[in-house]
């Protein structure tokens, strides 16, 4: 998954390790003196956060400007100054939930009480109060980032392969045997972060106990504006409305991958070797599109080449996608954008490529960095990436502790749902293709786009499902490695494709639980993209299925966009939510409606086989 956006608020900018330098100039002992009295008030709450919003702005301009710079000149001394800047912004964020947690009792205002709420969910991994024990966890994060970081495997043949170099094979590949062994060989690294992951955990929730939740689970959970139980039951709510779809999917693809690979290795009854699916884990399986696309699929254009015969460069690209937005009534990208991002590969320095979009000064100083390659997928990102620039400016007057997404899903969503708008209309509209493909070229259209978004969401949910019952004791250590594949066949239909060692902890082969990375916002932006697409779609007066609208140039949509957006996370997501799609509870109908003929399709081709796992 892209990390796309460049959070804002020192909560996040903990979780994102894009960190901030503390101001010592700043006066830091009213923070203290104010929350110290034995009888606190509602006055002392708000001088306590006024101080800690003045630190967050320093933290957050220095703390954005030393990440930047590393990522565009990676040296060790950038180096040097980012990891110095992290530690510094974790500091002051454990200091500021301690400290907020104390007003946990206090009668405060309604939105003191969600600035409180703020500050002491913003840890990711909450540090116990024993400085020796805080240590402790910040050496076993680095220790668990570095154990995955340097990770390599040494094939039978004896070459040395980085986990970059292992996804890249895997994404093309079609040898049973050598999938195999490049899915087994990544797996080799991480059984040491076993124990390490186990303290962590001991440590986490014990920090989480201290700032009064009953587990680190529960204070995640907690952070979506309802009971941290009722959240959990959402995600099952939503998963049951989703479901369908994803099993006749499933149903699909594993017959194909059986006339692929045989029946012998891949069961029709059975759910199927996680490593045929082009992907590492297993989480998004657009990569076997070739051996599953459905019969004259071609749409009949290609935009790689459109781009190539249309003179687009790099900058043309981002003003194309620029205009997208300028079309729906937002202000134009300032100046310092156009000057200050990074949109191609330097030749004298090493940069870090990954797509992403910047927010430096919470203001106006916004920016992307990606070294863009003149290709259609690159086309659809540099629309992804300014969704996130655009909410990042929409939400910029509201105080520091609310500027940000409604709940940590929004903004992957907002992103991905403009990449929605990127249809054969839009391209035609701007000129890129002359003709829209006619209906019967959806199925394919939709198929790899089904290949990436459908089957990712029971993954999606079940990362956290799994750690939920670490942090709360249900599964033990002894039991990390079973517990994990028994979600992954619950939920996925996929299976480890060779008997796993007891002492195994496949897990950690995924970044985000060595890394301590939540992950059900990135099931929630599943969710949360098709509804806000669909409910634009229907503000824009569209008259076309769904899947073919395109929110180019509705006023009335980007309005009601605008008017989302700018809420920030001032109110719950609930409100924000309800400002598109009219409804305060999420939706999964809306997947259902733009993946309809696909679905009937799958159906068609499903008749007379074995689904089901």
């Amino acid at each position: 998954m892209k990390k796309s956006f460049k959070f804002t608020g020192i909560a996040l900018v903990v979780a994102a390790s894009l960190a901030a330098c503390t101001n010592n100039n700043v006066p830091q002992e009213k923070n203290t003196a104010s929350i110290e009295n034995s009888a606190l008030t509602s006055a002392d709450a708000q001088q306590f956060l006024d101080n800690v919003a003045k630190e967050m702005v320093e933290l957050n301009l220095s703390g954005a400007r030393a990440a930047w710079i590393y990522a565009n000149f990676i040296t060790e001394d950038t180096a040097s100054l980012a990891a110095e800047a992290d530690q510094k912004s974790t500091e002051a964020g454990v200091r500021f939930a301690m400290q907020a947690a104390k007003f946990d009792k206090v009668d405060v205002t309604d939105i003191q009480r969600r600035q409180l709420d703020f500050l002491k969910q913003s840890l990711v991994l909450p540090a116990p109060q024993d400085s020796e024990k805080s240590a402790e966890l910040a050496q076993i994060g680095a220790k668990l980032g570095s154990i995955y970081g340097k990770g390599t495997y040494t094939t039978k043949a004896g070459e040395k392969l980085s986990l970059v170099d292992m996804g890249a094979r895997m994404s093309t590949s079609r040898d049973y045997n050598e999938l195999l062994e490049l899915w087994a060989g990544w797996r080799e690294v991480s059984p040491e972060m076993k124990p390490l992951y186990t303290r962590q955990a001991e440590l986490a929730n014990e920090g989480a106990n201290g700032l009064g939740y009953k587990d680190l689970g529960t204070m995640w959970r907690s952070n979506y504006d309802m009971p941290a139980d009722e959240f959990a039951k959402e995600l099952d709510r939503l998963w049951g409305q989703v479901k369908p779809l994803y099993d006749d999917l499933h149903c699909y693809v594993r017959s194909e991958l059986g006339e692929q690979y045989g029946e012998d290795k891949v069961p029709q009854d059975q759910p199927i070797p996680a490593h045929l699916l082009g992907n590492m884990w297993a989480q998004t399986w657009g990569n076997i599109y070739d051996i599953v696309a459905p019969d004259n699929a071609d749409p009949g254009y290609d935009v790689t080449k459109q781009l190539a015969a249309h003179d687009y460069d790099e900058i043309k690209m981002v003003k194309g996608a620029e205009n997208f937005f300028t079309s729906l009534g937002f202000e134009p990208l300032p100046e310092t954008f156009w000057t200050r991002s990074l949109f191609t590969k330097p030749a004298d320095r090493d940069v870090v490529c990954h797509a992403s979009a910047w927010d430096l000064d919470a203001k106006d100083d916004i920016r992307i960095k990606m070294c863009i390659q003149k290709t259609g997928e690159e086309f659809n990102v540099i629309h992804h990436e300014l969704g996130h620039n655009f909410y990042q400016r929409a939400y910029k007057d509201q105080p520091v502790f609310f500027q940000n997404s409604a709940n940590d899903g929004f903004h992957e969503a907002i992103g991905d749902t403009i990449a929605l708008s990127v249809t054969p209309k839009y391209l035609k509209e701007i000129g890129l293709i002359e003709t829209i493909p006619d209906e019967s070229k959806d199925i394919g259209l939709l198929m790899k786009q089904a290949l990436d978004k459908i089957a990712f969401i029971p993954f999606g949910l079940l990362v956290d499902q799994w750690r939920w019952k670490v942090y709360s004791g249900e599964v033990t250590p002894e039991n990390y490695n079973s517990a994990w594949w028994e979600l992954r066949e619950k939920y996925q239909g996929v299976a480890a494709p060779i008997a796993r060692d007891k002492d195994a902890f496949d897990p950690g082969a995924k970044y985000h639980v060595p890394g301590g990375v939540p992950y059900s916002r990135y099931f929630l932006a599943h969710i949360q993209q098709f509804e806000f697409h669909r409910a634009l779609c229907e503000i824009s007066g569209n008259t076309d299925p769904i899947h073919r609208c395109s929110i180019y140039n509705s006023k009335e949509a980007g309005e009601a966009l605008n008017t989302m957006l700018e809420m920030g996370s001032s109110k719950p997501w609930q409100q924000a939510y309800k400002v598109v799609t009219g409804n305060e509870q999420m939706d999964a109908s809306a997947i259902l409606d733009y993946f309809a003929p696909l679905h009937v399709w799958l159906k068609e081709q499903n008749q007379g086989k074995q689904c089901g796992f």
